[in-house]
């Protein structure tokens, strides 16, 4: 048990490392090609990415089909698309806010600016009648501190970029609730497929309105491209759902929540990225609030999810 713990959590913590440094490949990425149609090549590569990861469990697919009729199968394939269009329509959202939030800002302050969605799940969850804790209070309180002291300016102004990737945190808020809501429903690896598909399409719909791509700039920006296809959306989110298969949730989470750490480790030793003393003592705060809104509260009804991009 210890043993398959200890696998689980070094799958995490790889996870964590691969979505931090994709922070910096996004920041490089917005500089050699549109946001659109960047998310647009790389969400198809990250579904690519899947597909042999869906062809190698078939069998087991195939053994569970055979335990159910057929309307039952069309109407789990039936939950399956509509899951995989909502959840891309908005990752898309998402994603390309945050694309082009990264264009005004670094990678340092879009990994800890995004991991806010810890904090505003729970928020939203008060909607649905769930009780947040008085820790969860206190963290939303010191993530605020945090803000202010990472976006703000001395003359009370903050950046579009900043705006841009707090919009982004929102909406990857919304789509981890729309992920919770399907993902028990239908196969999780296949709704990351389908959703990755059509996040690609609808960008690649803006890219062709909004942008004006060539070949030329896309094969450019290949490493960027194939490091948050490939690596970002294929190999880390299959390492995540076979680490927390093993891991306790509460651990899980804690362990996710250092890819704002490695982002900007990511964005200081690749990028040369800097923060001011004022800068790095909000993204402090806000990896304190980050921990602290995820450890476990005796009588609190837990409202944590996780999932990546």
């Amino acid at each position: 048990m210890k043993k398959n713990s200890l696998l689980g959590e070094s799958m995490l913590l790889l996870s964590a490392f691969i979505w931090g440094i994709a922070f910096v490949a996004q920041r490089v990425g917005s500089d050699m090609i549109g946001p659109f149609t960047f998310n647009a090549v790389r969400m198809l590569i990250g579904g690519l990415t899947l597909l042999p990861c869906i062809y190698f469990m078939r069998n087991k697919s195939n053994e569970k089909k055979n335990e159910i009729t057929k309307q039952q199968w069309l109407k789990s394939n039936n939950k399956l698309l509509l899951g995989g269009i909502v959840c891309g329509s908005v990752l898309f959202v998402a994603s390309n806010l945050q694309q082009i939030g990264m264009s005004y800002s670094t990678a340092s302050k879009a990994g800890f600016i995004t991991a806010l969605y810890i904090i505003i799940v729970p928020i939203i969850g008060i909607f649905f009648k769930k009780r947040p804790s008085i820790a969860l209070w206190i963290s939303i309180l010191i993530a605020l501190c945090g803000i202010y002291l990472l976006c703000i300016t001395d003359e009370f102004k903050i950046s579009s970029g900043d705006i841009l990737l707090i919009l982004s945190a929102f909406s990857f808020s919304i789509h981890i609730l729309v992920i919770d809501h399907y993902s028990p429903l239908v196969d999780g690896v296949k709704l990351s497929c389908i959703q990755f598909f059509v996040c690609s399409f609808l960008s690649s719909i803006a890219m062709a309105f909004l942008e004006v791509p060539n070949v030329s700039s896309i094969l450019h920006a290949w490493l960027p491209l194939l490091y948050t296809g490939v690596l970002s959306c294929g190999i880390a989110y299959t390492f995540q759902i076979l680490g927390q298969k093993r891991v306790n949730p509460v651990i899980a989470s804690l362990i996710m929540s250092l890819e704002s750490v490695f982002a900007t480790l990511g964005g200081w030793i690749i990028l040369g990225e800097s923060l001011s003393l004022r800068e790095l003592s909000g993204c402090i705060l806000l990896f304190i609030a980050i921990i602290s809104a995820q450890l476990p509260v005796k009588n609190a009804i837990g409202f944590r999810y996780m999932y990546k991009r």
